[in-house]
């Protein structure tokens, strides 16, 4: 398992909400719980460019960070499924609007990326 070298700087809400949200596929993971995707394998079906264990350890993450919760049923094979907390639903107006902002400058995101990604590669 990975340990933390450094000590995060949690001097002010930017770094704990970067803290916090930090990882490929986290905001998408809210949103996604939150639209009623609550099993690791409906999850996976919707980000499948994320491996299993990546998405393991950041659910276990925002588990950490009270945004969500898991529930382990007593069924063989074992369902597990997840929710947000009070907690995590107040993310979701933010992850909102930082999506409607995406598709408000949608054309000149992916301008700017893209010409990015090409100057890297040269």
């Amino acid at each position: 398992m990975y340990e933390r070298k450094i000590l995060p700087n949690l001097n002010c809400g930017l770094d704990l909400i970067g803290e916090v949200l930090y990882g490929k596929w986290k905001i998408r993971l809210l949103w996604f719980i939150n639209e009623g995707h609550k099993r690791q394998s409906e999850l996976q079906r919707k980000i499948p460019d994320a491996t299993r264990r990546v998405l393991n350890i950041q659910l276990k993450e925002m588990e950490d960070h009270e945004l969500i919760t898991r529930k382990i049923y007593p069924v063989v094979p074992p369902k597990v499924e997840y929710d947000l907390t009070e907690f995590g639903k107040t993310l979701i107006p933010v992850i909102a609007t930082l999506g409607n902002w995406g598709d408000k400058n949608e054309e000149r995101l992916r301008t700017v990326i893209l010409k990015r990604l090409k100057s890297e590669s040269e």
